[in-house]
């Protein structure tokens, strides 16, 4: 194969920068909020105001990070807060919440709660597998967690197999709760909050935290959220494919599909412990906390405000499909976006489309039509017609050929948003004894929004706990570690349902690099050839080896099977089929 030298590109230069800036950015913040033994330094609290899952949120896309190439110390940095919250928040215990008197976490677990919060705080962990497969404490971590939904735990019976749901809305490591919740249970502790500290919730006192969450009492019985607990059997499953994983994980998730299409292609949002949809909240398949019906009054302002959170259900759909590369998947999502749309009216001579259903019927609508998790339908299925559901996005305009600068021009913006996190760390004068575990979240300095839709032609996976969904990730063979190796940078420049097209850079004028090219983060999809400079070669496996001469680059087209393996958290050394090599060097 045929490459001639590279110079240095915009983009390439901006990347490896960022890379060094993030970690640079993440001492920074870890020296000043975590201690020597990785405790997040605030008051400890229970609850959906502020809580457990918010302490760890704090090092959110800090693995991920580490696996697009950035230093090593981004991880040791993560694995020593991971290690400390779970047991600073092992030892916090609540007073007068009753399941939480014992522990806020047990089992390494939260006790019991909801998956907006569980899935916020499991988000680094889900992700760590990334960046290091082989800790043995996170395998047995990885296998305990699926453990509490798949039965083999009997003091977790989350899971009734006999209607394929989770019990409740509250779930962990002590089971469900199969009571009504309580405002109490929802905001923890009675907790001075005047002149001390600054709930983001808006409240301005106990009383108010306790009025936010005063409705929140529907929980019982299955709701879509729970589909989000589906990322803890995955990644069992990637570990070894272990099949009992994967048998639960698509009962479950099928389960859904089937109660989506009974209900006229929209997700129900409470399913009764009978598996009914709605017996569980008055027979409303509508009902229930975070449900199509839920507005509540927002103490802070006043204000009714509309929570409807089935949204996060699609984390689920998104795992079934990376099992499978069943598109039925998809279509159910994309459904319930058109059947939503469906109810569109005209209001005062504008169309205007509805985001929430009550007993009324449709309501809130909005200008925009329902749109929820469009890119996603769109980027599982690559359909041009789904793209239309996205409307106007950079990235992808970029990945039409539309905007060639787009790359360059949002790396630099990244660099400020770097700086606009440090500066508020070094101005806030918070201290320990004034803090709540979610007041650092604002300033977490880990940038990798763009580096993923960049280098890996992925999505960003947000804070639910989700996998990552990309089209390929890299290592280096030399370290034998995630991430680009030192001075490689890379740039997703074309995708289609068939074709990947990257550009790697060797920004080293006197040293060459290996990179391993791996088709998807967990080796999902298979690369049948690859073409540069003209050049095709058979490849026919989920990674290969491109050897990049010093101060030298390529451009690579792949012919890409998606979903056609199992995934897999194993790096490439240790995956059966060793890569293909594809050598690069200078000519004519």
């Amino acid at each position: 194969m045929i490459s001639t030298p590279m110079a240095p590109t915009a983009w390439a230069v901006l990347e490896r920068e960022l890379l060094r800036a993030n970690a640079i950015a993440c001492r920074e913040f870890f020296h000043k909020y975590f201690d020597e033994r990785g405790y997040l330094k605030c008051v400890e609290r229970w609850g959906g105001d502020d809580g457990p899952d918010d302490a760890i949120e704090n090092l959110s896309d800090w693995p991920i990070l580490h696996a697009l190439g950035a230093p090593a110390v981004v991880l040791d940095m993560y694995k020593q807060g991971w290690e400390g919250h779970l047991r600073q928040y092992t030892q916090a215990k609540t007073k007068q919440v009753p399941f939480a008197r014992a522990g806020m976490y047990y089992k390494e677990f939260p006790v019991m709660f909801d998956w907006l919060h569980n899935g916020e705080g499991l988000t680094p962990f889900d992700l760590q597998g990334l960046a290091d497969p082989n800790d043995a404490k996170f395998q047995a971590r990885v296998r305990r967690f699926a453990g509490f939904y798949t039965n083999e735990d009997a003091g977790a019976p989350n899971y009734d197999a006999a209607h394929k749901i989770i019990r409740s809305m509250f779930n962990g490591s002590r089971g469900p709760l199969l009571r009504k919740a309580t405002a109490l249970d929802w905001a923890g502790d009675p907790i001075e909050v005047g002149n001390r500290f600054k709930p983001l919730h808006g409240e301005h006192n106990y009383a108010q935290m306790l009025a936010h969450f005063e409705k929140y009492n529907d929980i019982v019985g299955d709701n879509p959220m729970n589909l989000e607990a589906t990322s803890l059997a995955f990644n069992a499953y990637a570990l070894a494919q272990d099949p009992k994983y994967k048998r639960w994980l698509l009962e479950y998730v099928d389960a859904w599909v089937d109660r989506t299409r009974a209900n006229h292609d929209i997700i129900p949002s409470n399913v009764g412990l009978d598996g009914v949809i709605g017996s569980g909240a008055g027979g409303k398949w509508y009902g229930g906390v975070y449900g199509w019906g839920f507005t509540v009054r927002d103490p802070a302002t006043g204000r009714m405000s509309n929570r409807n959170q089935t949204g996060l259900a699609v984390t689920g759909f998104g795992n079934a499909l990376l099992l499978t590369g069943n598109r039925k998947y998809v279509d159910v999502w994309r459904k319930m976006i058109d059947a939503v749309n469906a109810n569109g009216r005209r209001i005062d001579g504008q169309m205007m489309y509805p985001t929430m259903y009550g007993d009324q019927g449709w309501y809130a609508f909005t200008p925009r039509k329902y749109a929820f998790a469009a890119l996603k339908v769109w980027y599982w299925s690559m359909d041009p017609a789904d793209r239309e559901r996205v409307g106007d996005n950079g990235w992808l305009n970029f990945l039409d050929g539309k905007d060639p600068e787009y790359p360059d021009r949002t790396l630099a913006q990244e660099f400020l948003a770097i700086r606009s996190h440090i500066d508020g760390l070094r101005a806030d004068r918070t201290t320990p004894q004034t803090r709540l575990a979610d007041d650092p979240l604002a300033y977490n300095p880990a940038t990798v929004y763009a580096l993923i839709n960049l280098m890996l032609g992925g999505l960003y996976p947000g804070h639910v706990g989700s996998p990552l969904h990309c089209r390929v990730r890299y290592f280096d063979p030399e370290k034998r570690r995630a991430g680009v190796p030192d001075d490689v940078a890379a740039l997703v420049d074309h995708l289609t349902d068939t074709q990947t097209g990257i550009t790697l850079i060797n920004l080293n004028p006197v040293a060459g690099h290996s990179v391993i090219v791996q088709g998807g983060a967990y080796a999902e999809h298979q690369f049948a050839d690859v073409t540069i400079a003209g050049h095709k070669r058979a490849v026919d496996a989920p990674s290969l080896t491109v050897q990049l001469a010093p101060g030298s680059g390529a451009h690579l087209v792949l012919t890409t099977h998606r979903y056609a393996n199992p995934p897999s958290l194993k790096f490439p050394w240790d995956q059966p089929r060793a890569a293909q090599v594809v050598a690069t060097r200078h000519g004519k």
